[in-house]
């Protein structure tokens, strides 16, 4: 019975993020909670200019992790949340699938959190107020890349290392950089033709 109600409730949240009206809200709510983490931030750091560009910097680099470290161990995993989504995902990359509009918030805030136990206050919301803005990049990256053909050869190269993943999904994870892919050895390689 409760195995039952637990995979109803999957299931409407899953039909949820797929529409239109879950990807346009998610948007609304992150760039709000980027903004705020921004301004907070910068109200609050009482140091240099320099160290709080450094720390966006850094919240840039670790949320490109994040980005490959969800696409690659948790989308192409068993969690139900996560790779029924993405598989829906795979099936109709025209979609509006999305996470539940409230899921990045909350594990954004949840990070923040963390941060600020770790760190001063002022540093803590711009390195997770940076996070926020990779996070709005990869998801406006994501569908930009699968809704507009590019004619700039730069942006077709790049929409294209993503269009590979779809055709194999064991490469490719980075979407808003190869760089995780490169590091780690998932970049796709195009085998030579043997003639």
């Amino acid at each position: 019975m409760k195995r039952n109600l637990l995979r109803t409730g999957v299931d409407a949240i899953v039909r949820m993020s797929a529409t239109r009206a879950n990807y346009w809200t998610e948007v609304g709510v992150d760039v709000t909670l980027c903004l705020v983490l921004l301004a907070e931030g910068w109200r609050l750091h009482a140091g240099r200019p320099l160290t709080a560009l450094l720390v966006f910097g850094l919240g840039l680099l670790v949320f490109s992790f994040i980005e490959y470290f969800f696409h690659r161990w948790m989308f192409h995993t068993r969690v139900p949340l996560f790779e029924q989504g993405h598989r829906m995902h795979h099936a109709q990359p025209l979609g509006y699938d999305s996470l539940p509009f409230f899921l990045p918030a909350a594990v954004l805030l949840s990070l923040t959190g963390l941060l600020v136990l770790v760190m001063p206050t002022g540093l803590a919301l711009l390195m997770a107020g940076a996070m926020t803005l990779g996070y709005i990049a990869y998801g406006l990256s994501h569908f930009t890349i699968h809704h507009v053909r590019f004619r700039q050869p730069l942006l077709r190269r790049w929409a294209a290392a993503h269009h590979v993943h779809h055709y194999h999904p064991d490469s490719n994870f980075g979407v808003t950089t190869p760089l995780w892919d490169v590091l780690l050895g998932t970049r796709y390689v195009r085998q030579s033709r043997k003639v």
